[in-house]
């Protein structure tokens, strides 16, 4: 007796789903794990150099410190992440993102820019944020939750404008549409 293909359908549907498959084996999704150490997700290999972080950096150590040196400057670039992992307007960006090593990273960016003693390890910007998607929308909230992040540290004005000015003209390789 033939079935029709509704009652192929239906009977497929009325059976127990497959209990114990590893969803991720049978569709080939590898898991990846974090490094024990930095809590990271591994990368593919790339050339580190300090021209990935997209500008040449300040001279002197004024800017740093009143950035609160390299302490500061992590603690602002973690609270930037954070600020947008909760931000409606961008959130959906972040969370599929390793936050982990965003939060180094643009640590490290700043830091050198800002000439506290720190080599940036990312990638460029292109590379960085080829495909994400990021609109110049985007780009502005996070700028805001920047400019939030440094006046909750006390960041001076002029201090916060300076190193904005370094950064601007990376966003025409971050947006993309």
């Amino acid at each position: 007796m033939l079935m029709s293909a509704t009652a192929a359908a239906l009977l497929l549907l009325q059976q127990a789903p497959a209990e114990g498959t590893d969803w991720d084996a049978e569709f080939g999704v590898e898991a990846k794990e974090r490094d024990p150490v930095t809590g990271e997700l591994p990368v593919d290999p790339y050339d580190q150099s300090n021209a990935n972080a997209g500008a040449v950096p300040y001279a002197g150590t004024a800017l740093a410190a009143a950035f609160g040196g390299r302490d500061g400057i992590q603690r602002i670039a973690a609270r930037t992440v954070e600020l947008s992992e909760a931000d409606p307007r961008i959130a959906a960006i972040f969370a599929s993102h390793d936050t982990v090593r965003l939060k180094r990273t643009l640590s490290e960016q700043f830091c050198y820019l800002l000439a506290a003693g720190c080599d940036y390890t990312g990638r460029d910007m292109r590379s960085a944020h080829d495909g994400m998607g990021v609109t110049k929308a985007d780009m502005n909230a996070l700028v805001e939750n920047l400019q939030a992040a440094m006046r909750e540290a006390g960041v001076p004005f002029a201090a916060q404008n300076r190193l904005l000015a370094k950064l601007a003209p990376m966003s025409k390789n971050v947006v993309e549409r």
